[in-house]
């Protein structure tokens, strides 16, 4: 992806921060091994700050959608807060291997890491950190594949993956806890679809929606999806930024 390419996947703008819709298979940071991250073009969406913005939470690499970005390290400090204090809303919407009986429910499963050798995977452990996913089914489709969305009241790593799989229906695509296979499947079924983020305290908080991926629209149309018209994004007003600095 070219600079340009991620500039072009800017959904939101102000004096505080960014939001953009990161794609599928992209990282969010430069890992070990190397391969394109989001923190790659950063200086692309500088948009003539000083400063490069720094992420503000974290997206897992197969995971597509709302990335919040801070600008500089008030704002970065600002969002952090918000973040750990679960004043953020998040939605996902996922395609899942499975037919929930309830029409809404809630996942409480303490999460803890699976073993030392596995870096990020993760695993049901009741002696674990509590874990708690609110879930909704969207829509239904055939070979029993269910459109859910899902709310991550706490902020584990592949929370709601591992809650998915073990409540009886793995996210379609998962090839670390469902049953994709490793390479050359369809891709993670898991967008981050909007995020409401209240960073100004005499506005109403800010929600942004990431379009769906392409790799997401045939499974979600199966389940009823009915498309969407793709708007673009929004630049904050500078006296809102003022407010918030001061």
């Amino acid at each position: 992806m070219t600079p340009e390419q991620m500039v072009s996947r800017l959904l939101y703008r102000d004096g505080l921060m960014l939001v953009i819709d990161k794609p599928a298979g992209c990282a969010v940071h430069r890992g070990p091994n190397g391969g394109e991250s989001v923190e790659d073009h950063f200086d692309a969406l500088r948009f003539g700050l000083p400063r490069t913005p720094a992420l503000a939470h974290r997206l897992d690499r197969d995971t597509s959608g709302c990335l919040v970005l801070g600008l500089h390290r008030k704002a970065l400090a600002q969002l952090g807060k918000l973040f750990r204090n679960g004043k953020i809303d998040k939605t996902y919407w996922a395609v899942v291997e499975g037919a929930p009986n309830a029409a809404a429910g809630e996942i409480a499963l303490p999460l803890g890491r699976l073993d030392d050798t596995r870096g990020w995977w993760m695993k049901h452990d009741p002696e674990g950190q509590p874990s708690v996913t609110r879930w909704k089914v969207l829509g239904r489709g055939p070979e029993k594949l269910t459109w859910l969305a899902l709310e991550p009241l706490t902020g584990r790593t592949h929370q709601l993956r591992v809650h998915c799989a073990e409540t009886g229906w793995p996210i379609l695509g998962d090839a670390i806890y469902g049953t994709a296979p490793r390479f050359g499947d369809i891709g993670l079924q898991l967008h981050a679809r909007e995020i409401v983020v209240p960073l100004y305290k005499n506005r109403a908080p800010i929600r942004v929606t990431a379009p769906v991926p392409p790799h997401m629209r045939e499974r979600l149309m199966s389940c009823g999806w009915l498309g969407e018209d793709n708007a673009g994004f929004y630049i904050g007003s500078r006296e809102a930024a003022v407010e918030a600095a001061q």
